[in-house]
């Protein structure tokens, strides 16, 4: 069964080698729960998982509808589990936490909430298909309770294109289907390096401004 795709592509380590134990052991639902671990530990790369499940299906031994449907399934289980995570963390804790940390000022925390309220929703979908943000983008989610249907849509419609497009793209690649992670791999490199340097503009900033990375919730306080 899925033991050929083992032999065809020889992914005896790493995360191939982890996936195909997966899919070996439970068919399509491993899929699903390797894409559900994927959104839990961003490390676990589904541009490795879903091409692989894609090549899985091409060799005969997974139904390809299955296995979009469960990867699927697997993206909204992950999702929804660290929405509760922001849900369970809350504004208040998310603004006090903001407080202790350096450069970071409890006004920062409010314009992102003002960012979210207004582009929420197209930020959960197209997160959604972003590297990094597949995952993260769940937790403000939760911290500004977005009504859970919302977010379940959202997130099952950006998980399914997301899905597909690489399951297919396994499908049809048959055994060159890790071409499509080198792809990838160089996209989400590209994200990294632009969060980096926003990052890094940020501290900037802010050290030319010592002042204002000191500004606190308590400050916040005593001007009301």
């Amino acid at each position: 069964m899925i033991r050929t795709v083992a032999a065809a592509q020889q992914p005896t380590g790493g995360i191939a080698g982890w996936a195909t134990s997966m899919m070996e052991t439970l068919g399509a639902p491993g899929a699903g729960l390797a894409i559900a671990l994927e959104n839990l530990f961003p490390p676990l790369p589904s541009e490795v998982i879903l091409p692989l499940a894609g090549f899985t299906a091409s060799q005969g031994d997974m139904n390809l509808y299955a296995a979009v449907v469960w990867t699927t399934i697997g993206s909204v289980v992950g999702a929804l589990a660290l929405y509760w995570v922001g849900a369970l963390l809350g504004r208040e804790r998310t603004l006090a936490i903001a407080a202790k940390l350096p450069l970071v000022k409890v006004e920062d925390i409010e314009k992102t909430e003002a960012w979210f309220t207004r582009h929420g929703t197209k930020a959960v979908f197209f997160g959604r298909m972003i590297p990094i943000f597949r995952s993260l983008i769940s937790v403000p989610a939760g911290v500004e309770r977005m009504p859970v249907t919302t977010f379940l849509v959202l997130t099952s419609l950006g998980s399914l294109l997301w899905n597909t497009a690489f399951v297919l793209a396994g499908y049809f690649l048959g055994e060159n289907w890790h071409t499509v992670s080198d792809y990838v791999s160089l996209y989400s490199k590209g994200v990294l390096a632009v969060v980096a340097l926003g990052v890094v503009g940020f501290v900037v900033v802010r050290l030319l401004r010592p002042g204002n990375g000191s500004r606190r919730a308590s400050r916040r306080d005593r001007r009301r």
